[in-house]
């Protein structure tokens, strides 16, 4: 059963004192992502399998979609909720900070906070700063995963950028949400997360066709268009549909998938 998490501003705690450690732990993260998107393909997934089009890809069962992944889904709004939204993202997808940043607090006021749907996000990392992010986020604990999440993203331009950089600006944005650098390297350190986060991406990928960022599925759905409210709102059966002429919602900014090469 998925736990529910509440979205809020990840709040500082003291942090214990620092002691060496070694870039073991990063390079292992950076490695084992470069060979598992050589592996898998990871140029692939941007055009998805066989080259074909977002208009071409079938919905997944929905039984299948729900299914127990290799980690426990953590719901954003109520766990009864009629309504399911589920969410690939990748943490340094620029369009999955503007999706978390501009469209979700809406669609947290109007569908989540309301009772009428809730949301799922799963991790799909396209590269080792990703996992890293979410890595952390797993750690902060299933009541503090949105809460980090959402900080993680606000502040991405920040520490998502190449190189060893990436790594001492991620560890400045984990300490304010109250983890100390021996919690940091810890968290990195855990091999069994580690691969239960790229076997998600996986499964995403092989079962569902999710082959950018952000993806998203609507009572299992996939949905298309620009990933706006009123786009959730159709397909939640709130809002007019694209023939109607409506114009988006002020304030909503398009969202384009983000595939590998955007990164």
């Amino acid at each position: 059963m998925a736990k529910s998490g509440k979205r809020a501003a990840a709040k500082p705690e003291p942090s214990k004192a620092e002691t060496p450690e070694t870039d073991k732990t990063w390079l292992y993260i950076v490695g084992a992502v470069a060979a598992a998107a050589l592996v898998g393909g990871i140029v692939y997934w941007q055009s998805g399998p066989g080259g074909a089009s977002p208009g071409e890809k079938k919905d997944p069962d929905l039984a299948e979609l729900m299914a127990p992944g290799p980690l426990e889904d953590i719901s954003l709004g109520k766990t009864d909720a009629p309504n399911t939204i589920v969410e690939y993202a990748s943490m340094t997808c620029p369009h999955c900070a503007q999706f978390h940043t501009v469209v979700l607090p809406e669609l947290q006021t109007k569908y989540l906070d309301t009772g009428q749907a809730r949301l799922i996000l799963r991790e799909f990392p396209l590269d080792g700063l990703a996992v890293a992010a979410f890595m952390l986020a797993r750690c902060a604990g299933p009541d503090r995963y949105y809460p980090m999440v959402g900080a993680l993203f606000e502040t991405q331009p920040t520490w998502a950028v190449p190189g060893a950089d990436g790594k001492e600006k991620l560890l400045l944005i984990a300490k304010q949400a109250g983890f100390s650098k021996e919690k940091f390297d810890q968290c990195l350190a855990d091999k069994e997360l580690f691969n239960k986060i790229v076997e998600t991406r996986t499964r995403g990928n092989e079962e569902f066709g999710v082959d950018s960022t952000p993806s998203f599925f609507v009572n299992g759905k996939r949905l298309t268009g620009e990933h706006t409210l009123q786009d959730f709102e159709t397909a939640l059966g709130g809002g007019k549909t694209p023939s109607d002429g409506a114009a988006s919602p002020a304030g909503d900014t398009p969202s384009q998938p983000e595939g590998p090469a955007g990164q």
